[in-house]
């Protein structure tokens, strides 16, 4: 008997793994077939791109002023008259022979108007012909945030393409519908780029200076368990992804998997749904390939008894052997 006992005090330790990986499996079938908590408000709701065209491509704007813009004036054919300001916290600038003028949100040509105005009233100049360039500004430029970062100076306006471009392009996770974050438009803009060429044109809008052009991830779906890839897939863009392309791109499954006991767990508004699947009938052809939707989580347990025997190799199965020749002894 002492014989006996060492046998079974050697096995006590993985016959104690086996009833833990029971109960694992039983309370995560458990935790999925209520409803998720923490949400307050509908999810999963449909984004619909911006229709109203005087949003989408609103006439051209001028270039306006704005404080800390640092400003170069000149005047034709007048060497000696070249300063460089920039306009203060209270919107104005100082200028040689001009004094103090009140430049913020003026354009371009009205601020040119403004100082050539005052230097004729002062009686400085007889017809002065005035340009400004502005040389540097915080608030000309358009931010690009979300999968990519990237800051852009923006004088004038841009399309939304050469945007995206200098950003160096769209990362393989980003989704294709944008949007953008526009001073004076209560509503972000929803932008859908899609995939045909043929209508890419109506997605190139126009982009004004402190625009911020958000590029979402796009949706993704996860492989937990006998996969052996485990992690998120992301979803290309109008392209189905399958249960079994989604389990190639995991690398397939393990040898411990319960092929028959597959759990697709998928978020609708509130309520978390289980649907279970047996893979092994969807690999033979004999059940509907599953299409995965954003957020599904696809859960392949295992076999308690084959994944001891991988996670131990061959001593673990020499001793589940000697284990069932004891037992047949009494």
């Amino acid at each position: 008997m002492r014989r006996g006992q060492n046998i079974f005090n050697g096995i006590r330790p993985t016959m104690f793994a086996f009833v833990l990986l029971g109960q694992y499996v039983c309370a995560a079938h458990g935790q999925f077939t209520g409803p998720s908590l923490g949400a307050s408000s509908a999810v999963n709701q449909q984004i619909e791109p911006t229709k109203d065209r005087s949003i989408l491509y609103p006439p051209p704007r001028p270039i306006q002023l704005m404080q800390g813009d640092l400003l170069s004036v000149h005047i034709f054919q007048v060497q000696d008259y070249t300063p460089i300001v920039r306009v203060s916290v209270d919107g104005t600038i100082r200028l040689p022979l001009a004094g103090v003028l009140h430049v913020d949100g003026l354009s371009l040509q009205d601020a040119e108007t403004k100082i050539a105005k005052r230097l004729m009233d002062l009686g400085m100049y007889r017809d002065p012909q005035v340009t400004i360039e502005i040389t540097e500004s915080p608030s000309q430029i358009v931010t690009v945030t979300g999968e990519m970062h990237f800051v852009e100076p923006l004088f004038g306006e841009k399309r939304l393409y050469d945007v995206l471009a200098a950003a160096g392009g769209l990362p393989p996770a980003a989704s294709h519908t944008i949007t953008i974050n526009r001073p004076g438009i209560p509503e972000p803009i929803i932008i859908d780029l899609g995939t045909n060429p043929a209508k890419s044109e109506l997605a190139d809008v126009p982009i004004f200076p402190r625009d911020t052009i958000v590029v979402s991830r796009v949706g993704v779906v996860y492989l937990l368990g006998a996969f052996k890839l485990q992690g998120p897939i992301p979803l290309q863009q109008n392209s189905p992804l399958t249960l079994m392309q989604a389990a190639a791109i995991g690398g397939g499954v393990g040898f411990e998997a319960q092929k028959n006991d597959l759990r697709i767990i998928r978020t609708v508004g509130l309520e978390r749904k289980v649907v279970k699947v047996d893979l092994k009938r969807v690999f033979n052809g004999k059940d509907p390939d599953p299409i995965l939707q954003t957020d599904d989580i696809v859960l392949l347990p295992t076999n308690a008894m084959k994944a001891a025997i991988k996670g131990g190799g061959l001593g673990t199965l020499q001793g589940i052997a000697s284990t069932s020749v004891y037992a047949l002894k009494y």
